[in-house]
């Protein structure tokens, strides 16, 4: 009999591990990391924000031979989105990260990515 009831009672807790009660848990906070870099960008004149998102660029291994439109988009993650507009036409998408780099897609095949 007694090992019968240690067992029930074993199989409670075990059912009620795990089940905390939502009101007393606090709220969690999003962590958000920054870099230096990502700061930067924020405090640039047209002119050289233009050169900085034309180097993402050229070291992404693409072509753009002058940025005519170029701005902040928004923040996905801890990711800053930029946009810039080339002379030729295409438009790039530049997402700079906490660590420095910066991810450079073209915007026509952000939407199928998930990214914004």
């Amino acid at each position: 009999m007694k090992a019968r009831s240690t067992i029930a009672a074993a199989a409670l807790l075990l059912a009620a591990c795990g089940q905390q009660d939502n009101a007393s848990r606090a709220p969690t906070r999003e962590i958000k990391v920054r870099s230096a870099e990502q700061d930067q960008l924020h405090t640039l004149d047209a002119m050289n924000l233009a050169i900085a998102l034309k180097r993402a660029i050229y070291g992404a291994g693409y072509f753009c031979k002058r940025i005519t439109d170029a701005g902040f988009v928004g923040t996905y993650k801890n990711l800053d989105t930029w946009m810039a507009r080339c002379s030729e036409g295409r438009d790039w998408a530049v997402f700079a990260g906490p660590d420095g780099s910066a991810q450079v897609r073209d915007c026509k095949d952000v939407p199928g990515t998930g990214l914004p």
